[in-house]
């Protein structure tokens, strides 16, 4: 298990991740036919093939510009909605990267923190409307309530926040987005953005997992 990253070691996270998103293309495009038009999951995998396309032509990056890089391709390629916030997901929390050349437990509970505003402002939504925000959100506090500076153990309690927040939104009613027409026909399912935000922190913490201090 990994207390810290170093910058090729986050490229490669960032490709797991990537290829997590691919993988599961079929689980969002079920989970987006409840409550949207079942597009998520393929939005998700063109943005996450461009990322790895991006990250795999540059594999010198800073650990700020492997998460730009991939917040870049995203945005560019996953296409609507998904590809603005997602985008910002990794854009707009690598403001906590200026100054580090590995990626640590402190730097990334900074990013969660300022990724969660970002997203925020940039969908115009907070959390409770059923939507990305709430996996994020509940990933940040729960990364902020780990103790220690070991990065495995800050990146699995991400995942467990996300994993709440996307429960969390099965009781919610969705108030913006393709799912706010169904009202209470929302409520039971799972905002599959918030299921990408688990699935991108999962792939994170296994990549941890696997690596040495």
């Amino acid at each position: 298990m990994a207390k810290q990253l170093s910058a090729p070691q986050v490229t490669e996270m960032l490709c797991e991740v990537a290829q997590a998103l691919i993988g599961k293309v079929d689980v969002l495009t079920e989970a987006d036919l409840a409550t949207g038009d079942g597009d998520h999951g393929i939005g998700m995998r063109r943005g996450a093939e461009a990322a790895l396309e991006a990250l795999g032509a540059s594999p010198d990056l800073s650990v700020q510009g492997a998460f730009k890089q991939t917040g870049m391709a995203i945005m560019s390629k996953t296409g609507g909605a998904a590809g603005a916030v997602f985008g910002t997901f990794f854009r707009g929390g690598a403001k906590a990267f200026d100054e580090v050349d590995t990626l640590t437990a402190t730097a990334f509970r900074d990013f969660l923190g300022q990724s969660a505003a970002a997203v925020s402002k940039r969908g115009g939504v907070e959390e409770g409307a059923k939507t990305m925000v709430d996996a994020v959100a509940w990933a940040a506090r729960r990364a902020a309530q780990a103790d220690g500076d070991d990065l495995s153990e800050v990146l699995s309690a991400a995942e467990r926040g996300a994993l709440e927040g996307v429960e969390a939104t099965k009781e919610m009613i969705a108030t913006t987005g393709k799912a706010r027409s169904l009202g209470e026909r929302s409520l039971g399912h799972p905002d599959p953005g918030a299921i990408s935000v688990s699935i991108i922190l999962g792939a994170m913490k296994t990549y941890a997992a696997g690596q040495g201090d």
